[in-house]
């Protein structure tokens, strides 16, 4: 799979203008980041390719490691991050969906 290791600050920025109309696809709940979450979350990652999250905890520290958890496991690009809402981007190696800016 080719995943952008780091993409440019143009392609984030284009990236953040599109997750600002998205809702939230995955929730965390009181379990964090179990298996069904994580499943959910790689099939959404899959067919959309960026996705918002909302990570339920009060704990910045806990949301960060799940931040760091999710980008490690799926290979996605953290686009953005507000409060409890995370934004993640992985491409669709097969059908990509969304045309990133040059």
């Amino acid at each position: 799979m080719n995943l952008p290791s780091s993409l440019r600050e143009s392609q984030l920025k284009y990236l953040r203008g599109l997750c600002h109309g998205l809702k939230p696809v995955v929730m965390t709940g009181n379990q964090g980041l179990s298996e069904a979450v994580l499943d959910e979350m790689e099939n959404a990652l899959t067919f959309h390719e960026l996705i918002k999250v909302k990570l339920r905890t009060d704990e910045r520290s806990q949301r960060a490691q799940w931040i760091e958890d999710i980008q490690a496991r799926f290979g996605a690009v953290l686009v953005q991050k507000i409060g409890h809402v995370a934004c993640f981007y992985r491409p669709n190696p097969e059908k990509p969906k969304i045309a990133l800016p040059d």
